[in-house]
């Protein structure tokens, strides 16, 4: 592996040299994501693969960049474990740099935290072909700024992660899934009161089900925890769907976990383009935030925080301002397959000082724009 990591090195150093760019990749599972303007060559993680240590009794493992994130899970699975956070995989060549790098997380995020609450530490190769560490292997490493959560979501922008430390997850005794008759008003407010109480709700999504007949709108919990929590949880919850005129019933554990993984890769009907001008949008808002008055049929996950929609490129405008108004962002996570009209940017607009933050963190790891690949929005 020192070979390798020898030979990256080289390839920034000629690069930097050179004035010429670098695309880290992985499996190029998420290629989609904040599209990159072309690059003179790729540096490829996947050979720097395999897991470096693993301590289940500590519930931390240390995994190089390129290793599978499926052989990981299912390493993690063998010991009753998890990434609580729960990584979409977008195909089955998503590796573990380009999790962290990408920053995404799934159902689980609302109530467990994201890809940065759960990296230790860090270890990368920058812009000028400096091998760097940062944080450890356990939370109290951690002094000064935590550069190590940075990474997380920087887009392959700051450098190479070359391994990472994470925090792992007993996975949950027990687990049920509610299925809810309820409109998305109701839905929302009853999520925001279970929110405040003392209940094991782990992940929700709302959607208006056009694949049935009628189309019915539905509302899907997952309880997680110890079992005596789980079980009392559930007549409590129904009880209270029931009295907003609203139906509620678990449904079978298989099907609810392979709908769960479904959400999390965005393989549910939802995510399938209902035309080639539709770009599919991801809208960031606070968990307490309203019903959107906008034409566009939601998506809803994270207790109301995350909020996907279809809608096309011409509409940016109107969902960044709906957006913003609630407190939140908008991001153009997947472009349409037939582009028509200019192009929006794919991240909501920074603020001045928070774009000069930035840029001068970038400075700071790749001085010669090695990496600047434009994928954060910023050139």
């Amino acid at each position: 592996m020192q070979a390798l990591l020898t030979t990256w090195t080289e390839q920034i150093h000629t690069a930097a040299r050179q004035g010429h760019t670098l695309r880290i990749q992985g499996g190029n599972s998420k290629h989609f994501y904040g599209p990159a303007t072309p690059s003179d060559a790729v540096l490829d993680t996947r050979a720097h693969s395999g897991i470096v240590s693993y301590e289940p009794s500590e519930l931390v493992v240390t995994v190089r960049c390129g290793t599978p994130l499926a052989e990981l899970e299912a390493v993690l699975a063998e010991q009753g474990q998890c990434l609580a956070f729960e990584p979409p995989h977008f195909g089955d060549t998503a590796t573990v740099g380009g999790m962290v790098a990408c920053g995404l997380a799934g159902p689980a995020r609302a109530v467990v935290g994201g890809v940065r609450d759960h990296v230790l530490g860090v270890q990368m190769l920058n812009g000028k072909g400096e091998w760097l560490t940062f944080g450890g292997q356990v939370m109290k490493n951690v002094a000064g700024y935590d550069v190590s959560r940075v990474l997380a979501g920087s887009m392959g922008t700051l450098g190479v992660i070359t391994e990472v430390s994470l925090k792992v997850l007993p996975q949950a005794p027990a687990e049920v899934t509610l299925a809810c008759h309820l409109p998305q008003a109701d839905a929302l407010a009853l999520l925001h009161r279970w929110g405040a109480q003392p209940l094991p709700l782990n992940a929700s999504c709302w959607v208006n089900d056009t694949h049935t007949q009628p189309a019915q709108d539905m509302l899907f919990v997952r309880l997680r925890g110890a079992v005596a929590a789980v079980h009392a949880a559930v007549p409590r919850m129904c009880a209270d769907v029931a009295a907003l005129g609203g139906q509620a019933a678990a449904i079978d554990p298989s099907q609810a976990k392979a709908d769960w993984a479904a959400c999390r890769d965005q393989r549910l009907p939802f995510f399938t383009p209902p035309a080639a001008d539709m770009a599919l949008w991801r809208l960031s808002l606070p968990q307490t935030a309203a019903v959107l008055d906008l034409s566009f049929a939601p998506f809803i996950e994270w207790h109301g925080a995350l909020r996907w929609l279809w809608a096309p490129l011409s509409a940016a405008p109107a969902l960044r301002a709906a957006a913003a108004q609630a407190g939140g962002h908008a991001t153009l996570f997947r472009p349409p397959t037939q582009a028509t009209g200019e192009m929006p940017a794919v991240f909501h607009p920074l603020p001045a000082v928070q774009q000069r933050i930035q840029r001068e963190l970038q400075q700071q790891f790749d001085p010669h724009g090695v990496f600047n690949t434009g994928r954060t929005g910023l050139s």
